[in-house]
């Protein structure tokens, strides 16, 4: 049979659906990015805790995260990466290159 990335006649390569299946997965992650941030488009400045927020907009947002949450936890499951140690790796990696100092410190308080 040959490779899926074979031409066809009319120039247009075949697709397993594996690859299929796996580039409709990559289109999801994106929608669902984009419904989270939708959320946020319109809200302007948001306080921490969501004070002002209705519980059934904090529920969507709680449905919206998860979903988001699931896919990375999927895509990083699929490309053999430990997601919770280059979570830790960016930490450390963002400590050294943004270090805290005490004029940063004393000017959040």
């Amino acid at each position: 049979m040959g490779s899926s990335h074979e031409l066809t006649r009319n120039g247009h390569k075949d697709v397993s659906l594996q690859e299929l299946s796996d580039r409709l997965a990559e289109f999801a992650q994106v929608g669902e990015v984009g419904e989270l941030s939708e959320i946020f488009q319109w809200k302007g400045e948001v306080a921490r805790g969501l004070p002002n927020w209705t519980s059934d907009e904090k529920e969507h947002l709680e449905e919206e995260l998860s979903d988001v949450l699931l896919y990375l936890i999927q895509l990083a499951d699929v490309c053999g990466l430990d997601l919770g140690q280059a979570a830790l790796t960016k930490i450390v990696k963002n400590a050294r290159k943004y270090p805290v100092t005490n004029q940063t410190t004393a000017s959040t308080n």
